[in-house]
C-alpha cells in the first residue's frame, strides 16, 4: 500500500508536555495498520492550539483498479461527531436568551410523543425516551433516500417512546435531528448556514460543512468494508435524512480546531461548557467522557456508514486528537489507545512487529473454552504444534498474531484479546467488544 505522510516537525520525537512524545513510533503504528490493511484514514493532534501531528493512510478512492491516496486534506463523513456542533449552537442560542435548557418540545413539535414533557436538557443528554429512527424503521433499505423534515418527523412520531423523559438514558439519533431543527426555527435559516454563521467562519474552519453526495473532486472520500482481502464499497446515505445528528464533512485537523476553541472560550462561555461537560449516565450534553487512566478527556465517536471518526480533547494537558476512517478492520478501541499511549509515552508495542516465534507454553495458557455470561457466545481455543485455532458455532478458523497473546482472522474481521492471568478473553471488530470468560 502506498505509505503517504505528512510531519509537521521534522525532528524524530517532540517535547510536549513534559514528555516525549515519538513521531517515528506513531508512524511506525499507522504504518503497520496500512501495510496489513486493517485501516485506512487520517489524524491530527494538536497541543495548546498547534498542530503536532498530521499524516493519512490508505486511499480516499478505490474504483475499477483507480486508487487515489488519501492526504491530509482529504474529507471524511463524520457521523454523530456532528452531534458536538449541534450541541455548541444550541448553547450559543441559549446564551442570546432564545432558547432554556428547561424549554418543552411542544412549543417547536407539539405532535410528537410526550413533547409536554421533553426538555432541551433531554434531548441533550439523551433522556427524551424518543426512539430512534435509525432502529426497528427498515433503516438500511431507505437510508440512501432523501428525506424531508416532515417525512423525519413522521417517523419519529410514529415510533413513539421508549420511556418517560428524564427517567432513563439511551443513545437516540432523533435527539440531535429535533435540535437542529429547533436551530433552524430560531434562526430562520437551514442547519448549513447556521453551522457557517456560528462555528466554521467564526473559527476559520474551511473544511467542515454539511455533506452532499460525495464529490471526488473536493477530495472526499467514499467508505469502505474490508473482505474477500479487498475493500468494497459502501452505499453512500443520503445526509439530508440526519441534518444535525449526523450529516457533517470535516478533516482531522478542523476537528481539533474546533475542540481547542471550544474550550478555550471562543465558540460558547465557560459555564455553558461545564454544563457539556457534566456528566450524568455517563452522557454528557453534546459530549461523553473519554478518561486516559487518571486523565480526564471528553469527545464523541461518529459511525456513518464505514466511516467512523474520533475526537478527543484532555483539558489538563491541552492536548487534542482526532481521528478520521473511511475503511477500518482493526478494533477502533485499540486504534485509539495506541495513539494515546504513544502521546503520553507510555508502553505501547507496534503490531506485527513481535520478533520471537511463538511458544508452545505461551499458547498452552490461551486454550480452553471461553464463553459470555449468557453463553451466547461460546469459542473453544486450540492448538495444534505453534498454531492456534478457534472454533465456534461449528465453525473452525486459524488465528494470526498480532501480537504477545493478541490474534486476528482478518477474513472476518475478529480480533482476539486474550488476559490468560485473568482467565478471560476479549473478541473485538471494529466497534464492538465481546468479554468471555475462561470455563476452569
Amino acid at each position: 500500500m502506498q505509505r503517504l505522510i505528512t510531519s509537521i516537525l521534522l525532528l524524530a520525537s517532540i517535547t510536549t508536555w513534559g514528555q516525549t512524545f515519538n513521531v517515528a513510533k506513531l508512524d511506525s503504528f499507522l504504518s503497520a495498520l496500512a501495510n496489513q490493511d486493517l485501516a485506512m484514514g487520517s489524524l491530527a493532534i494538536s497541543k495548546n492550539g498547534k498542530i503536532l501531528y498530521q499524516r493519512a493512510i490508505g486511499y480516499a478512492l478505490i474504483d475499477a483498479g483507480k486508487k487515489i491516496p488519501a492526504d491530509i486534506h482529504t474529507k471524511y463523513r463524520i457521523g454523530s461527531t456532528s452531534k458536538m456542533f449541534t450541541a455548541v449552537m444550541i448553547f450559543q442560542l441559549m446564551e442570546e436568551g432564545k432558547l432554556n435548557l428547561n424549554q418543552k418540545l411542544e412549543q417547536y413539535f407539539p405532535d410528537l410523543p410526550n413533547a409536554n414533557k421533553i426538555t432541551i436538557s433531554n434531548l441533550l443528554n439523551h433522556r427524551s425516551g424518543l426512539h430512534d429512527y435509525t432502529h426497528d424503521t427498515n433503516f438500511p433499505d431507505w437510508m440512501d433516500k432523501p428525506k424531508t423534515h416532515e417525512e423525519m418527523l413522521e417517523i419519529i412520531k410514529e415510533k413513539g417512546s421508549d420511556f418517560e423523559p428524564g427517567t432513563q438514558v439511551d443513545y437516540s439519533n432523533s435527539n440531535y435531528l429535533l435540535l437542529s431543527y429547533i436551530i433552524e426555527h430560531i434562526c430562520s435559516m437551514p442547519y448549513e448556514q447556521a453551522l457557517k454563521q456560528r462555528i466554521t467562519k467564526k473559527i476559520g474552519l474551511t473544511d467542515t460543512y454539511f455533506g452532499q453526495p460525495i464529490d471526488y473532486s473536493r477530495n472526499e472520500s467514499t467508505s469502505y468494508k474490508y473482505g474477500d482481502k479487498t475493500w468494497k464499497k459502501e452505499k453512500e446515505t443520503d445526509l439530508s435524512i440526519h441534518s444535525g445528528a449526523g450529516s457533517l464533512v470535516s478533516t482531522p485537523t478542523d476537528l481539533v480546531k474546533f475542540m481547542e476553541a471550544l474550550f478555550t472560550g471562543k465558540l460558547i462561555k465557560k459555564s455553558s461548557l461545564e454544563k457539556m461537560q457534566t456528566i450524568v449516565d455517563g452522557y454528557g450534553m453534546g459530549m461523553f467522557p473519554f478518561d486516559h487512566g487518571t486523565i480526564k478527556g471528553f469527545g464523541h465517536n461518529g459511525r456513518i456508514e464505514e466511516f467512523y471518526s474520533a475526537l478527543r480533547y484532555f483539558p489538563g494537558d491541552q492536548l487534542s486528537f482526532a481521528y478520521c476512517t473511511n475503511g477500518i478492520d482493526y478494533p477502533r478501541i485499540d486504534i485509539i489507545e495506541g495513539i494515546l499511549k504513544i502521546c503520553y509515552n507510555e508502553t505501547f508495542i507496534i503490531p506485527f512487529s513481535r520478533k520471537t516465534i511463538l511458544d508452545s507454553n505461551e499458547l498452552n495458557k490461551l486454550t480452553g473454552m471461553y464463553a459470555t455470561d449468557q453463553r451466547s457466545i461460546i469459542v473453544t481455543v486450540t492448538k495444534e504444534g505453534l498454531k492456534i485455532f478457534a472454533e465456534t458455532k461449528g465453525k473452525r478458523f486459524e488465528l494470526e498474531e498480532v501480537a504477545k497473546n493478541y490474534f486476528m482472522h482478518s477474513s472476518t474481521g475478529y480480533f482476539f484479546d486474550f488476559h490468560p492471568e485473568k482467565n478471560e478473553l476479549l473478541i473485538k471488530e471494529t466497534d464492538n467488544t465481546y468479554y468471555l470468560k475462561r470455563d476452569r
